[in-house]
């Protein structure tokens, strides 16, 4: 934990110190300034189940550090066979969120990002049945983005502090479970998912 703060400390600053002296240009953000963003998740192989995700978001500056915007995620699943019978899954959401850019050191923008959506899943199973779920979804994330043109980010979750779902299903009881993660941070370089994001 701790060599991973150091690390993005020393990456943040040595970015800050060559973009000083460079006078290469810095991504800047303004009241009236929209992005798209996209990240993609993908995971293959012999002994795990095969899933695809995309989750596009497009947001809007209400000033240098606050913005709002909109989100939809879809997702596929193909399970492994199991005890369980899950053959296939699909999986569509919509939800809105509220971003804060709290630290900038050159081109890194450091950001917490509080979300709130709906998600519809359907479960296809082996004997030919199948149950769809509805859900409230709602999130608190750390991340950063790394600019390596004024316009073009990298984009990297650094911790989910908190995520609420609750999920109603067709046949069966709801559930509610909430995950509370503090001083907990990913490896962003471990992570299977890559992000890009645009910004006018």
């Amino acid at each position: 934990m701790k060599k991973i703060i150091v690390l993005l400390v020393t990456v943040f600053a040595i970015n800050f110190a060559n973009a000083q002296d460079s006078g290469s240009p810095k991504a800047t953000f303004s009241k009236g300034d929209m992005w798209i963003e996209g990240g993609i998740s993908l995971t293959t192989g012999d002994s795990s189940d095969d899933y695809f995700a995309v989750t596009p978001k497009v947001g809007y500056f209400l000033d240098n550090k606050w913005a709002i915007g909109a989100d939809i995620n879809f997702s596929t699943v193909s399970y492994l066979p199991n005890a369980n019978g899950y053959d296939n899954s699909a999986s569509f959401g919509i939800g809105g969120f509220a971003r804060y850019y709290f630290l900038s050191l050159g081109n890194f923008k450091a950001f917490g990002e509080a979300g709130l959506g709906y998600n519809h899943t359907k479960m296809d199973y082996l004997n030919g049945g199948s149950n769809v779920n509805n859900g409230i979804k709602a999130n608190l994330d750390l991340g950063i983005n790394y600019f390596f043109t004024p316009k073009w980010a990298m984009t990297f979750t650094l911790a989910q502090i908190l995520s609420y779902n609750n999920v109603s299903p067709e046949n069966g009881d709801n559930t509610n479970d909430l995950v509370i993660n503090v001083n907990l941070f990913n490896n962003i370089f471990a992570q299977p998912k890559f992000g890009l994001l645009y910004k006018w």
